[in-house]
């Protein structure tokens, strides 16, 4: 990294994103990114960690949703530190072009220069080898710097009908490539053409360039979104709902002169579908890959994903099996394909197991849902030292909490009460009320909500500390 160290680098992480194809394990309230698929940190914490690599902390930002805001920051606080907030919120989904714009003028804002770098990832990648990948950005930052927009291209292992490719000329002694086209998602006969001609890569999202590059290009390719951008975030966000989603590639890449790819082999993956974790796993002798409590026997080449509780497979072959609380999934591996079809049948049948999750992290603790039934649903939530969460009321559901363990401060409709191990208070409907733990231990309450409508989005803050 020694010439990429003598140029100002901002890392731009993309985080906006949100689905189910990891379902049941990732939700429409906890999409991949926030998940630890591989080893123990979650996507965007081995993001951030490998951006540290080649970024100073202080300079990781990351684009997300508003309400992915408080998440974001819990996760990486350990990562990268909190010396200040280091999310740049979306006002809506509008794809990577106008992401990055946004990013962009927050930069500018904050004193970054049209010549500094700017390195955009996605959140919800895995890459294998860091030296490798930082290599590449040294190389990219070369190439960067000198005015080109530069891609990073991840050379083809087998003929993927799923990714675009990137054609490029032959390549010399530099570590780049000129980019000679983009290409859709081809037929398997077409990619292998790709992969014989060894001038085609598959396209990771990865870019890099300066910030006087890429809005000089927004200004020839995407007018509207260059003039907004000069005119400072806060006319952007304004006006952000009503611009087209727009990729970068469709938008920029595809169009503008000066284009680079960067080759990487860094083992990388989208990680797309249950199909790709497996191969990015470890797997033992058998080649089975497993994670919770899993025991198999005579199985070879599957995937179990545990939970909480005991997990047993017998004679599985190339199988994934995914248990989650209120879900199991089961599957034959290479299904990738049919798993947006299977996802619509269950979004046309309303299964709430698609948006909600049973379990989830917010910044002043946890909660798991325990049981839900019709009109009634029955957590186990747990709240940090000195931690509380937001005064708020709700319009569907009463809530009886049943403190477990610690000490909860309780205020309802302006009242304030302490409650002890085996105490319980009720909150009824509209009341606007607040749980803290003024202890020093950690508060465990058991929560049970009645009501006609028991979603998270039945929530009105009124105050909160983490600007929800």
């Amino acid at each position: 990294m020694a010439d990429a160290a003598r140029r100002t680098i901002h890392a731009l992480i993309l985080a906006g994103g949100s689905g189910t194809r990891l379902w049941p394990l990732s939700r429409e309230e906890l999409p991949k990114q926030f998940l630890p698929v591989s080893g123990t940190r979650t996507l965007l914490q081995q993001t951030a960690d490998r951006m540290c690599a080649v970024v100073p902390p202080s300079r990781i930002h990351v684009v997300a949703s508003e309400r992915w805001r408080s998440l974001v920051t819990h996760q990486l606080k350990d990562i990268i530190g909190i010396q200040k907030d280091p999310v740049i919120g979306e006002p809506a989904a509008r794809s990577t072009a106008p992401a990055i714009a946004l990013g962009a003028a927050h930069l500018l804002e904050e004193g970054a220069a049209s010549e500094d770098l700017l390195l955009v990832c996605p959140s919800d990648h895995y890459i294998a080898d860091r030296e490798a990948f930082s290599r590449a950005v040294d190389a990219a930052s070369g190439a960067a710097s000198d005015g080109a927009l530069v891609t990073f291209g991840i050379a083809p292992e087998w003929p993927e009908t799923g990714y675009g490719y990137i054609e490029t000329l032959a390549g010399d002694a530099r570590p780049w490539r000129e980019v000679l086209r983009f290409v859709e998602k081809p037929d398997a006969a077409t990619a292998q053409g790709y992969i014989d001609s060894g001038n085609f890569f598959w396209n990771a999202g990865i870019f890099c360039f300066t910030i006087g590059s890429i809005l000089a290009a927004m200004d020839e390719h995407l007018p509207e979104l260059g003039a907004l951008t000069r005119s400072g975030s806060a006319a952007l966000k304004e006006a952000f709902s009503s611009l087209s989603p727009t990729p970068l590639d469709y938008g920029i890449m595809e169009k503008a002169g000066c284009i680079r790819c960067v080759p990487m082999s860094a083992g990388w993956s989208d990680v797309g579908c249950w199909d790709t974790i497996y191969d990015v796993s470890p797997k033992d002798v058998s080649g089975n890959t497993t994670s919770g409590d899993v025991q198999l026997f005579d199985s070879a080449n599957s995937l179990v994903h545990g939970d909480r509780r005991l997990v047993v497979g017998m004679g599985l072959r190339d199988m994934i099996v995914v248990d989650t609380q209120d879900a199991l999934m089961v599957a034959n591996r290479g299904s990738c394909a049919n798993m947006r079809g299977m996802i619509h049948a269950l979004k046309s049948l309303h299964r709430r197991e698609l948006v909600e999750t049973p379990e989830s992290t917010r910044p002043w603790g946890t909660y798991r849902v325990l049981f839900q039934g019709d009109r009634f649903k029955i957590k186990h939530i747990t709240i940090n030292p000195g931690a509380r969460l937001s005064l708020q009321y709700h319009f569907h559901r009463s809530e009886h909490w049943v403190v477990v363990s610690g000490t909860a401060k309780v205020s309802v409709d302006g009242g304030e009460q302490l409650f002890h191990e085996g105490e319980s208070v009720f909150v009824p409907k509209s009341a606007v009320h607040r749980l803290e733990n003024p202890g020093r231990i950690l508060l465990e309450i058991v929560e049970i909500q009645n009501g006609e409508y028991l979603g998270e989005d039945d929530i009105v803050r009124l105050e909160d500390d983490f600007n929800r």
